[in-house]
């Protein structure tokens, strides 16, 4: 076990791991995490890029067993599925496409498998969107190279609509956060720049739905997809996800447990590719995420 160092503060949990394991590769730090066997705080972790806090305990167990959601979908995951394309419920804990060529049961290798398993093709899905690896919620992956072609037009062009819920620290304002977002903002982290030639536009739509005990139940629009673009822009404001272990370093509020980012990609809306009919798909959030909203629910007294 190695405990955080205060020379060590901000550190990426793949970086500590290359320090603390002389001559491992890149690879191999962030195949230990995404494989379930690196724990922070007694708590299994999945993100390679982790950012760590003095006093943090990471332990490494090989005999650790890998996440259960590298075995195969559940009978329900796919709700719709035809030649040019398939939706699918993401479970949280699972990448959409691989972090690296090392990483498996990522969620296209176990839609391919399904799908096969259903008399259907085993040929590679287009990837024209991703959902973070904590995140649940609804994905659509192309099925052939005409569909990826239109499906990615129409998340360039906006025409996708999307809606999150996420359970936050505190209240936001009821605004769309519109900002240039880099890939480092100069501490590492993904963030807002007032340079107007540097990174690429992203546009949330907040909106508060229910006040909790020290939190709340919000939907995020999405008119970009960036990617952490809900996450940071929530934090920024000065209220991250409840769950989020990245974009709070400058957070200096009571944190609230979770298992996870409380961020659940609950509606999915497009035009068919083949023949613009609207497609709409909504998915309740999940157990884990429940769970969470109940308790803050009951400190309200209500």
């Amino acid at each position: 076990m190695h405990v955080v160092t205060s020379e060590q503060d901000g550190i990426a949990l793949d970086r500590l791991l290359r320090e603390l394991m002389p001559g491992r590769s890149w690879n191999d730090a962030r195949k230990l995490v995404t494989s379930g066997k690196v724990s922070v705080d007694g708590r299994r972790v999945l993100e390679p890029t982790l950012r760590l806090k003095p006093g943090m305990r990471v332990e490494v167990s090989m005999n650790a067993p890998r996440p259960r959601t590298e075995g195969a979908l559940d009978g329900s995951a796919i709700v719709h599925a035809d030649s040019q394309l398939v939706v699918v419920r993401k479970p949280a804990g699972i990448s959409s496409v691989p972090y690296d060529e090392l990483e498996s049961g990522t969620l296209d290798e176990l839609v391919r498998r399904a799908l096969k398993g259903r008399g259907g093709s085993d040929a590679p899905l287009g990837v024209v969107h991703r959902l973070d690896k904590e995140t649940s919620g609804l994905l659509v992956f192309a099925r052939t190279l005409s569909a990826k072609r239109a499906l990615k037009q129409a998340f360039r062009f906006h025409t996708v609509h999307r809606r999150y819920l996420a359970i936050v620290h505190g209240t936001p304002p009821e605004r769309s956060f519109k900002s240039r977002l880099i890939k480092d903002r100069g501490d590492g982290l993904r963030g807002s720049t007032d340079h107007t030639e540097l990174g690429r536009e992203a546009v949330t739509h907040v909106k508060v739905l229910e006040r909790l005990q020290g939190a709340s139940l919000v939907e995020c629009r999405l008119e970009t997809g960036r990617t952490h673009q809900i996450r940071i822009h929530l934090a920024e404001a000065g209220h991250p996800i409840v769950g989020e272990h990245v974009y709070v370093r400058h957070y200096r509020g009571p944190r609230i447990e979770a298992p996870r980012v409380m961020l659940h990609a609950a509606e999915l809306g497009f035009l068919h590719p083949s023949n613009e009919r609207p497609m709409h798909f909504r998915m309740d959030p999940p157990d884990d995420f429940e769970r969470v909203l109940e308790k803050l629910r009951g400190a309200t007294g209500r």
